[in-house]
């Protein structure tokens, strides 16, 4: 680890993330450490840009100096191929979500499964984890799939628009984890009828992409539902879920544990991840 520095310029690369907290939560932390700290947003969709500029942000973001940049919704699997390494997480996830740029290296990290592991363990300590469905097997969702695994989930049903994506996925927590614990999905309201939980990783349900991705009649008090997206904290699916009673969480915590992380990989230093959470609730 080099010497931690006394300042950090970081930001978030993602598409519509006007609304993101990350930025406050990171700066908040480093005003706690006395460090000068920075946070800014390259939303694409605000500069008129597509995950094609992402080689272009990269070098610019070298060129000024930045300490490291987060990555979110769609560029976590495209900014792959532009770093010059991964983290053993990272590369077993196959996703990224945090980029370390050092000595002009950009180094990817995944901070994503253990915030989502770190939120289930504290939203969802003892829910049932013999079937679960997933929406999603995108970047985010590769990571979640990793931690639900991890957590002991014995059976994971993937539903994703692009069948290929969800097939590596599948292939990929095999090797992992073993062949027969995650498969596609091709039938949802069987699926959803034999689940104890389900999981959205899709960003539909964010303030850009109003719905949900289970139609609520799907829904049963008796199942738990995990959420991802985070503004607006009460997605669709979450107040469908609450209106029958079933246990829910939302995706605040796995948003503030991946910040930990990612404020450790640019600055250096252990951060307070009470108070991290204490700085996410005080937004409003």
């Amino acid at each position: 680890m080099p010497t931690p520095p006394n300042a950090v310029l970081a930001g978030l690369i993602g598409a519509g993330i006007q609304a993101s907290r990350t930025p406050a939560l990171h700066e908040r932390e480093g005003d706690a450490q006395g460090l000068r700290y920075l946070y800014r947003l390259i939303d694409l969709d605000a500069l008129g840009l597509s995950v094609a500029a992402l080689p272009e942000l990269l070098t610019a973001a070298q060129r000024m100096g930045f300490t490291g940049l987060n990555v979110t919704y769609p560029c976590k699997q495209a900014i792959i191929p532009l770093l010059d390494g991964l983290s053993e997480e990272a590369a077993g996830i196959g996703a990224v979500n945090t980029v370390v740029l050092h000595d002009g290296k950009r180094i990817g990290h995944n901070t994503d499964a253990l915030g989502f592991g770190e939120g289930f363990r504290r939203g969802l300590p003892d829910a049932a984890r013999h079937r679960v469905v997933q929406m999603g097997a995108g970047g985010a969702g590769a990571a979640v799939a990793h931690a639900l695994l991890s957590q002991g989930v014995e059976e994971l049903t993937l539903f994703e628009v692009d069948p290929a994506r969800a097939q590596g996925l599948v292939d990929n927590l095999a090797q992992r984890f073993g062949p027969g614990r995650a498969r596609v999905g091709t039938d949802l309201p069987a699926a959803m009828a034999a689940a104890d939980g389900l999981v959205n990783t899709t960003p539909m349900g964010m303030a850009k992409l109003p719905g949900t991705p289970v139609p609520a009649e799907l829904l049963r008090p008796a199942l738990w539902v995990a959420e991802i997206v985070y503004f607006p904290l009460e997605t669709q699916l979450l107040r469908d879920a609450r209106a029958l009673g079933c246990r829910t969480l939302d995706g605040s915590v796995m948003a503030v544990f991946q910040a930990v992380n990612a404020f450790e990989l640019f600055s250096g230093r252990q951060a307070d991840a009470d108070r991290m959470l204490r700085h996410f609730a005080n937004f409003g």
